[in-house]
């Protein structure tokens, strides 16, 4: 296994050019672990931790770019207020040490359907920026996940930064796990209220071959919501309505029986966080705030 260790991200790009089948290694935090267990065994190693453009992020007026490598810390501790939900999955993320060096551009790269970012990312409408030698792209998150464990990307691309619209309404996250730390999802919830375009979004982690978002259950509550006045009156979301969004976001998974969890429990699972995420974030919207607690 040859070791590629470019000094600029020009250089990576080049590097990746040249031998399409690098695989980039930041925090290494997947790839390590494939890796060691000998689930793969790559011809070269393209690192990228000399590139400080990859850790730095921008705020704008309505979007945040965040380089692929910022690690999870570092969104907790400064991108609360723009990020609420992808801070919340942050939290979740193993162990601090782990939350320390891995990233976004990882858990996007890796494409696993249980990373802890695609929920939110999902949620929130995030765009994926790409580069290669050739130019550049925006890849809308709805359209990165292509198949287990495979995205987007160009043989010859690299994932240069994420960019995430800034919370205009409470965003939630939920996790099911064996235990509160150092776990893989047994599966995921994102929520997003978007007041200024009167949508709600979701996402699933966890619970199909891809991260997934729960579209019927999205459009039957963005029709509930505006049907009902409840975005201008912020009276309490009826428990019917609440109950069938729950319901339909359960049945938008397609999930396995495996180690972790049956798909019958993954199933329920998603419909209860999909119902909790929901009235968490409704009751802050009805409270003029932006909830950052409450997931689990």
């Amino acid at each position: 296994m040859d070791f590629l260790r470019p000094a600029s991200w020009e250089e990576a790009l080049a590097a990746k050019a040249e031998h399409p089948t690098a695989v980039p290694i930041a925090g290494g935090t997947d790839v390590m672990v494939e890796i060691n267990f000998d689930h793969r065994r790559p011809e070269y190693l393209l690192d990228l931790n000399r590139i400080g453009d990859l850790t730095e992020w921008e705020v704008g007026q309505e979007n945040v770019r965040l380089g692929a490598s910022v690690p999870y810390s570092q969104i907790m501790e400064h991108l609360r207020a723009e990020l609420p939900g992808l801070a919340l999955a942050s939290h979740t993320v193993a162990s601090p040490q782990i939350r320390n060096r891995g990233g976004v551009g990882g858990n996007l790269g890796t494409a696993s359907p249980a990373g802890d970012a695609h929920p939110a990312l999902l949620a929130a409408g995030a765009e994926v920026e790409a580069e290669s030698v050739r130019g550049s792209r925006m890849i809308p998150i709805d359209a990165f996940y292509t198949g287990v464990k495979r995205n987007a990307l160009e043989p010859d691309e690299l994932i240069r930064a994420v960019h995430i619209k800034k919370a205009d309404g409470p965003q939630q996250y939920s996790k099911v796990g064996t235990r509160n730390a150092m776990v893989i999802a047994v599966c995921a919830f994102g929520l997003a209220l978007h007041p200024e375009t009167r949508t709600v979004r979701t996402g699933i982690g966890s619970a199909a071959p891809t991260p997934v978002r729960a579209k019927e259950a999205e459009e039957f509550l963005n029709a509930a919501l505006e049907e009902g006045g409840f975005w201008d009156s912020r009276t309490i979301i009826t428990p019917s309505v609440a109950q069938q969004f729950a319901t339909l976001a359960a049945g938008a998974c397609n999930p396995i029986d495996d180690v972790r969890g049956t798909a019958s429990y993954r199933r329920h699972a998603v419909g209860i966080m999909a119902r909790r995420t929901l009235g968490w974030a409704w009751e802050s919207y009805r409270g003029n705030g932006r909830s950052t607690e409450g997931a689990a």
